[in-house]
């Protein structure tokens, strides 16, 4: 893989920040985008702009062809078998909300369970809790080991027969931890429960074939792969989407409106209520090209290699602290002793580095880890080894720097 190459296609990567150049670190708060997206999203609103589906004029076809294009390509990337299991949705929230709401609120009652894991994000908590909440249901937790991963044994022992939903992150966003998605669906359906998966962190970084891993639901984002902001997936197996219902109600979405009933479009439409996010779907296309032309098996062992080296580099650091397993995906979660994470990040901005610090939308796993916050490196297709080692520089200056003030 030619790093070199790709990091000319992001023109953002090419600046200095405080008098330094750029070393962008927080591709797990959003990636940068590569120059093929932003001239698909250009070229839409300069040549083909007009909404999809209604009209029958010239711009309108080439700006639907582009949408139901894109869909194609997010099946093709997922491996789903049709296209009417790909939902466009805002992003991994939207996605995951559309579960709680149309299938969960629809399918559970009281003594029923919901299974979760600590380590979820709050995309993955909250709707939970409220589903649970509307429903009487009770929300179950597997519980982690020492180092930040769940077992097997911990989710046989967690699910039971009563439970009815398992959402699991695919890799957690401040712990790196992989889990087996696929060993969890298993052990959900052999229990009759359907499988959530939270793949924010996953989709970007490793090959997803929803038919192997056999999740019955798994959404993304894509602005964390290349792609724009405020565009998502949400992959359902289609006889699970048939049978739920709507949550936005308005154009597009509808087949027959009457004055006191109405009747909705197949699938996917019936899920995309009012104008689509066009330009973020057409740019999310142009991402997954660009992702497929490089290879995510090429990018996953890239950024293994950036993980090891990361991890061996900063614990020569005196006085560091990280958190997560020793196998994990391409981020690390640290926190300098007597130096909080936001001032960390704030003395490394100033030498031009660009980090997460904060509870990155996780206060429960922030609870378990004992910490009120931590700050986060996290890698991706266009960064070196040399970018961990200017974290590193940072990083002894800023304990050296607060080694004086104290």
């Amino acid at each position: 893989m030619d790093v070199k190459a790709i990091r000319q296609q992001f023109p953002i990567l090419d600046q200095e920040v405080n008098g330094h150049p750029l070393v962008y670190l927080d591709s797990s708060a959003t990636s940068q985008k590569p120059l093929q997206v932003i001239e698909a999203v250009d070229a839409y609103y300069r040549q083909d702009n007009s909404n999809v589906h209604r009209g029958v004029h010239t711009l309108g076809t080439r700006a639907t062809d582009k949408y139901e294009g894109a869909r194609e390509k997010v099946r093709r990337f997922i491996n789903a078998n049709s296209t009417a299991e790909v939902i466009f949705t805002r992003g991994t929230t939207t996605s995951i909300n559309t579960v709680a709401y149309s299938y969960a609120r629809a399918n559970l009652k009281a003594g029923d369970e919901i299974v979760i894991t600590p380590m979820e994000h709050h995309s993955n908590i909250i709707p939970w809790q409220q589903a649970a909440k509307a429903t009487g249901a009770t929300l179950k937790y597997i519980p982690l080991q020492p180092n930040g991963t769940f077992t097997l044994d911990d989710v046989r022992e967690t699910i039971t027969g009563n439970t009815k939903v398992v959402a699991v992150t695919h890799v957690s966003n401040v712990l790196g931890t992989v889990n087996p998605v696929k060993e969890v669906a298993q052990i959900a359906h052999q229990n009759g429960a359907v499988t959530v998966v939270d793949g924010a962190q996953g989709a970007p970084h490793m090959k997803v074939d929803v038919k192997e891993l056999d999740c019955d639901f798994y959404a993304f984002s894509g602005h964390k792969m290349c792609g724009p902001t405020g565009i998502g997936v949400l992959f359902g197996k289609r006889e699970l989407l048939e049978d739920m219902e709507p949550v936005e109600f308005g154009g597009e979405m509808i087949d027959f409106v009457n004055l006191y009933d109405s009747t909705w479009k197949e699938l996917p439409w019936k899920f995309e209520g009012g104008t689509p996010i066009i330009a973020g779907a057409i740019g999310l296309g142009a991402a997954i090209d660009f992702l497929n032309d490089v290879g995510l098996e090429n990018i996953t062992a890239h950024e293994q290699k950036l993980a090891d080296y990361a991890l061996k580099n900063l614990r020569s650091i005196d006085g560091i602290t990280i958190y997560g397993p020793e196998k994990r995906a391409a981020l690390v979660t640290f926190n300098l002793d007597d130096v909080h994470p936001h001032d960390t990040a704030t003395v490394l901005d100033a030498e031009g580095i660009a980090v997460r610090a904060g509870h990155h939308c996780a206060q429960p796993l922030m609870k378990w880890l004992e910490v009120v916050a931590t700050a986060r490196a996290s890698f991706y297709l266009y960064n070196t080894e040399e970018d961990i080692d200017r974290l590193v520089d940072g990083l002894l200056k800023t304990k050296e720097y607060f080694g004086d003030v104290f």
